[in-house]
């Protein structure tokens, strides 16, 4: 029998993936690490639902300030809050999560460009 939670992750996915092709490779890492130190077994629930309510602030219709009347002052709540949960989480975050994530990158954005000095 099949543990039932109280996110539902795949919901959760959709959303977060459809929004982050839109948003380029180096705002969408933050995120899909966020994501995965939440699906991790291994996070405590506090801490889960901190990261959820994180991601879903970032993808809900639902502002504080809208982005749409205040272009630039509208994306702040979102990075705040994004950028908390980052700072508190990244204790969470595993190579394993980081190959995930750019693995996931280079499926959606390609390969990397290698930078050079």
């Amino acid at each position: 029998m099949e543990k039932e939670t109280l996110i539902n992750y795949p919901e959760l996915w959709n959303r977060l993936s459809s929004y982050l092709k839109g948003i380029g490779r180096m705002s969408a890492r933050p995120v899909l690490l966020l994501y995965y130190v939440m699906t991790s077994k291994d996070t405590p629930w506090k801490d889960k639902a901190t990261i959820f309510g994180s991601l879903a602030y970032l993808v809900l219709p639902v502002d504080l300030l809208d982005a749409k009347r205040l272009p630039v002052l509208g994306w702040l709540d979102e990075i705040t809050s994004l950028a908390v949960a980052i700072k508190k989480m990244s204790k969470y975050i595993t190579p394993e999560m980081e190959v995930r994530a750019d693995a996931q990158l280079n499926a959606w954005f390609g390969d990397a460009v290698e930078e050079t000095v």
